[in-house]
């Protein structure tokens, strides 16, 4: 049994809190960036978002090939969190640029600079996540490192969102461009730096090797069961996350309002997005620290049930909850209550890939790990790009207001718009996660068979 380190499981954190930083950033506030600051219109930015990110998912497969099929002394997966981390940062600093150009040219601007930012993306992060198969071979160790993958993750989160609208204001302002380019430095900055400890704190500790051909690969993923129940499970978690996440600003801006402030034991506060949101990346910590015992108690099917039964009652009470001072606390409740069911739902989803994988290993003799996790970012990646989409495209559809100057003068949102804005928040996010408890239904790698198949793959790998 590979026997790992805590220091690693620390370096392995840092590569998720760079790169769920700068996710989350994307998901929350690019479309409003694009409607409300860049000047896209809602219909252009829902295209874009959903062509782009398709594009950046079909993508994933051509790197984990890629990547399966790396060997340096450094291992397969590791050496491309130094070789792109630069480019990581600078895409995304490109990507909040808003140039004094016309209409058409920004949006040619707005294509490259995102299928850029995704392919960088994808490039960083598949392998990255490959890495979890290679680093340990015992299922519940896997869960251990997922865990403190998510953990890291919702802290670097948590800063990035807590932070984004102060940063804004700091350098010219929440509604300027400016605002929004220097704050991407910041993030972009400190997201190499995190990208850079994930390389030289962790290791790779098992060897393996894939003796087929690309094409063999491909057939043994696509006959692979658990993988198309799992991608389906996965595809609505993010589709969830996104559709939720990307309402907020919408929510908070028209539906909150700008001055809300709330009192804590006599201490006035802002009640804002950012507020609203960090507060969901700290309750997403708290439910990945519950995921280990959970799940080692539950096993990671029922868990996985369990959860998103959980968020389809607490999505729905979301709806009933009146906009006063006391419903706005409730609000902040819910928020705290389902953060945490999904912050446990994350690294239950990464350590189940993982026995996906040594599945596929076991029946198909072949060490697919870096197709196989990049399916997990495909999936995550076609859940944003849908869930984005539907969100600026509904908006659009029931009349949501974007121009600036007829808001200066006085327009309101279409009482439509605010309603689908509190189904968004609400009955739509219930329903997808009510569809993942019947997909997941059906997946067949229980505690017991994942067991046996970790005795089975012991007696022939190579492990440091």
């Amino acid at each position: 049994m590979a026997k790992t380190k805590l220091i690693e499981k620390i370096g392995y954190g840092f590569g998720d809190m760079s790169s769920s930083t700068f996710w989350k950033v994307f998901s929350y506030y690019l479309p409003i960036f694009y409607s409300n600051i860049f000047g896209l219109s809602l219909i252009d930015a829902g295209v874009l978002v959903l062509v782009t990110r398709i594009w950046d998912a079909v993508s994933d497969p051509m790197m984990g090939i890629i990547a399966d099929r790396t060997n340096t002394k450094w291992g397969k997966y590791r050496p491309y969190l130094l070789w792109i981390a630069p480019l990581f940062s600078i895409c995304g600093i490109l990507l909040f640029t808003t140039p004094d150009w016309n209409y058409g040219a920004k949006l040619c601007w707005a294509y490259v600079t995102y299928i850029m930012m995704m392919t960088v993306y994808t490039g960083i992060n598949v392998p990255y996540g490959a890495m979890l198969g290679v680093m340990t071979d015992d299922t519940n160790e896997k869960t251990v490192f997922s865990s403190f993958r998510m953990f890291f993750a919702y802290g670097g989160s948590f800063i990035a969102l807590f932070l984004w609208e102060p940063l804004t204001n700091m350098f010219g302002g929440y509604k300027s461009p400016d605002g929004w380019f220097w704050g991407m430095v910041c993030i972009a900055s400190a997201c190499f730096v995190m990208f850079i400890l994930c390389f030289l704190l962790t290791k790779e500790h098992l060897k393996t090797t894939s003796n087929v051909s690309v094409g063999s690969d491909f057939k043994s993923l696509l006959s692979n069961k658990p993988w198309w129940l799992l991608i389906g499970a996965a595809l609505c978690s993010n589709l969830f996350n996104t559709v939720r996440g990307a309402t907020v600003a919408y929510f908070f801006l028209d539906i909150i309002g700008p001055d809300v402030s709330l009192s804590f034991f006599g201490i006035m506060f802002l009640f804002y997005s950012g507020l609203f949101l960090g507060i969901g990346e700290v309750s997403n910590m708290a439910g990945v620290a519950l995921c280990v015992p959970i799940a080692n108690k539950l096993g990671k099917k029922s868990t996985f049930i369990l959860v998103n039964a959980a968020l389809v009652v607490f999505s729905v009470a979301f709806f009933f909850v009146p906009c006063t001072p006391d419903g706005f606390w409730v609000m902040l409740i819910l928020q705290v209550v389902i953060s945490i069911f999904t912050g446990i739902m994350s690294p239950l989803i990464w350590s189940m890939y993982a026995d996906v994988s040594d599945y596929a290993e076991l029946k198909y003799h072949t060490a697919s790990t870096g197709l196989i996790f990049s399916s997990a970012s495909m999936a995550q990646k076609f859940g944003g790009a849908i869930g984005g989409a539907a969100v600026l495209w509904l908006l659009s559809g029931f009349g949501y207001e974007t121009d600036a100057a007829a808001l200066a003068a006085g327009a309101t949102q279409p009482e439509s718009a605010l309603m689908v804005l509190r189904w968004l928040m609400s009955f739509i996010p219930a329903a997808v996660a009510a569809f993942a408890i019947i997909v997941v239904w059906f997946y067949p790698l229980t505690t017991k068979r994942v067991h046996a198949i970790n005795d089975e793959l012991r007696k022939y790998r190579d492990i440091e």
